[in-house]
């Protein structure tokens, strides 16, 4: 028998969080100011507005598909599809590159960003790249709309990188990008257009949507409660995620509430001890790891036993879920793709093909795969993802344990 899901909200001032996609309770990460929050009941935006039955298919599948490249590299892997014929580009001599990146605002961002320069690092020895010149929009549109005009008007960037704070508003600055004649490489997010030189990303939100939503549904029974926690409204891999969890739960049986958490561990730990002292929940569903930690705390406060739980690759969430023993899963947003941009640009000007849409691998981390990524992330903060994809990068491991962040 189907259940209808239940949709209880709790309204999150989202302005200052439009990029999140990741992030932590760490205090010694620098994250921006908590959004502030308003008690009370609030119609979301009904989550079939965001299904797309097309792209669920493509990216059920892709999850195990197989993919080009050493595995050991995955940040070079990619899907078989259409090239891009970057012969025009071939040429020799260290390059500028202009990267116009939407923020590092939260440690997801922060620990790409640091990878990405530690990448940056080695072309420069090579002799691939000569700079990156790069503005940060601090997540506004306006602010990233002008920093691409910027670099279009000054002229000498012979490539331009791009991470979109979201995807309508920034169509057209890309568009005008393109229309340079020179490469450009969007990647994390997406654009309402195909005139990028390449488009960099891990498989999707469909994807963590799947892979999250049908481990709940193994481990628990029809009837069960699961207390699915989001960050915020409106950023499209996040919605993805909830679109094709609650699809899935509601094809099992499974009674889904879910609240927009603001990513503050103070109301992350209010929602699941209000929803405790109402009544057992059996499963916890995440849409990002932030506060991973608080709400399995709000069960040990309140003496209940652990649920099953999925969070993220983000360290807190690792280690609480060693410590507790709880059945989880740690799905990932693979990190690791900040290094494939600066390792297009080297194919780019070297004349080789590049995918058109550059499809990464996106796996999770079960319970038997935990206790390598925990000794291989040993010494990191606890803002740190296990997939980041920088262990033959130079400064290893004290850059990232120590988030030099340039």
């Amino acid at each position: 028998m189907r259940r209808s899901i239940q949709s209880k909200v709790t309204v999150v001032a989202a302005a200052a969080l439009l990029a999140l996609t990741a992030c932590t309770t760490d205090p010694s990460i620098e994250n921006p100011p908590a959004a502030e929050t308003e008690g009370g009941e609030a119609a979301t935006t009904p989550a079939e507005e965001w299904f797309d039955q097309e792209a669920f298919d493509e990216q059920s599948e892709q999850r195990s598909a197989s993919f080009i490249g050493d595995p050991e590299q995955p940040w070079l892997q990619y899907l078989e599809g259409e090239m891009t014929d970057t012969s025009e580009f071939a040429s020799e001599g260290a390059k500028k590159v202009c990267f116009a990146n939407a923020s590092i605002s939260n440690p997801w961002r922060q620990t790409g960003w640091i990878t990405m320069n530690q990448q940056l690092e080695v072309l420069q020895e090579q002799g691939v790249i000569s700079q990156m010149e790069t503005r940060d929009a601090q997540d506004d549109d306006n602010t990233q709309i002008a920093d691409i005009d910027y670099f279009i008007a000054e002229g000498d960037c012979d490539a331009f990188i791009i991470s979109p704070n979201s995807t309508a508003a920034m169509t057209p600055a890309v568009e005008r990008a393109c229309e340079t004649g020179k490469p450009v490489i969007v990647f994390d997010r997406g654009v309402d257009t195909d005139c990028a030189t390449t488009f960099i990303h891990p498989i999707g939100g469909f994807a963590w949507g799947i892979d999250t939503a049908e481990f709940l549904v193994d481990n628990l029974e029809e009837g069960d409660k699961v207390v699915a926690l989001r960050i915020l409204p409106g950023v499209d891999v996040l919605e993805q995620r909830w679109a094709a969890a609650e699809k899935i739960f509601q094809e099992n049986g499974i009674e889904a509430t879910d609240y927009f958490t603001g990513a503050d561990p103070t109301e992350i730990k209010k929602i699941i001890s209000d929803e405790l002292a109402t009544g057992d929940v059996q499963g916890v569903w995440m849409d990002a790891g932030d506060g991973a930690v608080a709400a399995i705390e709000a069960f040990e406060d309140a003496g209940k036993d652990y649920p099953v739980m999925t969070g993220e690759d983000e360290m807190s969430f690792l280690r609480k879920w060693e410590e507790t023993g709880l059945t989880g899963l740690a799905p990932v947003y693979s990190n690791f793709q900040w290094r494939t941009p600066l390792l297009a640009v080297e194919r780019i000007f070297a004349g080789e093909e590049v995918p058109k849409e550059w499809v990464l691998p996106q796996t999770p981390i079960p319970e038997e795969e935990r206790a390598d990524f925990l000794a291989s992330n040993e010494g990191m903060p606890d803002g740190h993802y296990a997939k980041f994809g920088g262990t033959d990068l130079p400064g290893y491991p004290e850059v990232w344990q120590e988030r030099q962040i340039p």
